[in-house]
């Protein structure tokens, strides 16, 4: 696999509108970090007309798109038209890109990226910012020190260090031990340092106050050191993403860092090609990474309960702790958080907008809409939003209560 050709660095180029709401500045963003953060939206709707032209010879329909501000016409084909439905500020391009594979079992590398360049010389595009701290700024753009703090991150957020020749890299570290971790005794090994991982914990719950006043004595130490540990680990997460590309067959196509959202540094990996293996590789590929936090939490744990009381012993278990919360938080679909547990979801149900169709309906049940007909997909909303809602009060409350245990 090593002697492929090393596609190009893709590049987005989208329309960022300015101050003024009227004119536009152009942001580029490479693929793989587009893959994460950008939400594509078309112009409001009285904007724009969409008009369908059928085919006499049998063939799929296409389109024509009309901007009515400037009277541009675009020619779009079905599969472009299924994309620009989804176009509406809310849906991740991992998103439309999964919709796009369940929908005709295929999907193109450059499908995505061609049409926004199309309908970005139309002028009927616009990025939404991606998280709810970014639309806040956006939104205040005229209050000086927000409109400084949207600056700051805009900086960090074009921070990206990376490579699109990494598939030789990975395919010799798959060589070179990297297999060995999908195998039956991987997985045995992982599952065997969980339980002792869960018992040397267990047995240090009772002392939990003596462990954590280990850090107390050098309190900034610890937490840089934790939160840097965590950082790295993350890291190795990534790694185990894309070996499991390589050994499903498929191509890793960028490995990098970036400051996701402008603000969390953050290792990635653009494992985009397994969307071209089967459901099973997808589940894995997205699985595989989550264990890496389970796994050295447990391997924590085991080595702090084996420590005498101190600052190792603290800042072992307190990593630990954050490791397995880390791997609950990117296995665990229901808590509003698109990661690998989510994407495993909604390539199971088939529904990769869940979050937003969920959400979207009961806002709409809270300001006092009607529900309509109860139907399975209205169910499956409602349920996903309450689980996730439970979930997140859940975690807050366990926070709290571990933190209080552990200092009382």
């Amino acid at each position: 696999m090593s002697d492929q050709p090393i596609t190009r660095r893709a590049k987005l180029e989208l329309l960022v509108r300015r101050d003024d709401g009227e004119s536009f500045d152009v942001r580029q963003v490479s693929s793989a970090a587009a893959w994460v953060q950008l939400r594509p939206q078309r112009l409001e709707d009285g904007a724009f007309e969409l008009v369908e032209v059928a085919s006499r010879m049998g063939q799929s329909p296409s389109y024509i798109l009309k901007n009515t501000r400037t009277d541009r016409f675009l020619l779009l084909s079905d599969r472009e038209r299924f994309l620009w439905n989804r176009m509406d500020g809310h849906t991740a391009l991992q998103d439309m890109a999964t919709a796009y594979v369940l929908e005709f079992g295929q999907f193109d590398f450059e499908v995505i990226p061609a049409l926004i360049r199309k309908l970005q010389a139309a002028g009927v595009l616009t990025l939404q910012p991606a998280s709810r701290l970014r639309q806040a700024l956006a939104r205040n753009r005229r209050r000086r020190i927000l409109r400084a703090t949207e600056t700051a991150l805009t900086a960090l957020e074009r921070i990206n260090i990376s490579s699109r020749k990494v598939q030789p890299f990975f395919a010799a570290l798959y060589r070179w031990g990297g297999a060995v971790l999908f195998t039956r005794g991987a997985v045995g090994v992982a599952a065997v340092l969980t339980v002792l991982g869960f018992i040397a914990a267990a047995r240090m719950w009772h002392d939990a106050d003596d462990v954590a006043s280990g850090l107390r004595a050098s309190p900034v130490l610890a937490i840089l050191g934790v939160k840097l540990l965590l950082l790295l680990t993350i890291g190795v997460h990534q790694l185990v993403h894309g070996l499991a590309v390589v050994h499903f067959r498929r191509r890793v196509r960028e490995f990098g860092f970036t400051f996701l959202h402008g603000f969390v540094p953050t290792f990635y990996v653009d494992v985009t090609d397994i969307f071209m293996a089967t459901r099973r590789g997808r589940i894995i590929t997205a699985v595989s990474g989550t264990v890496v936090h389970i796994v050295l939490g447990a391997v924590a744990f085991i080595a702090a309960y084996q420590l005498p009381p101190g600052f190792a012993k603290a800042f072992l278990a307190t990593s630990a702790v954050l490791q397995w919360q880390a791997f609950v938080v990117a296995l665990y679909p229901f808590c509003f958080i698109e990661m690998d547990g989510y994407h495993v979801l909604v390539d199971v149900l088939g529904v990769p907008t869940l979050k937003h169709d969920a959400t979207a309906y009961v806002g709409r049940l809270l300001r006092g809409g009607k529900p309509g007909r109860w139907t399975r997909e209205k169910k499956l909303w409602v349920g996903y939003v309450a689980l996730s809602a439970v979930s997140i009060a859940a975690f807050i409350v366990f926070n709290v209560y571990l933190i209080h245990h552990a200092t009382t």
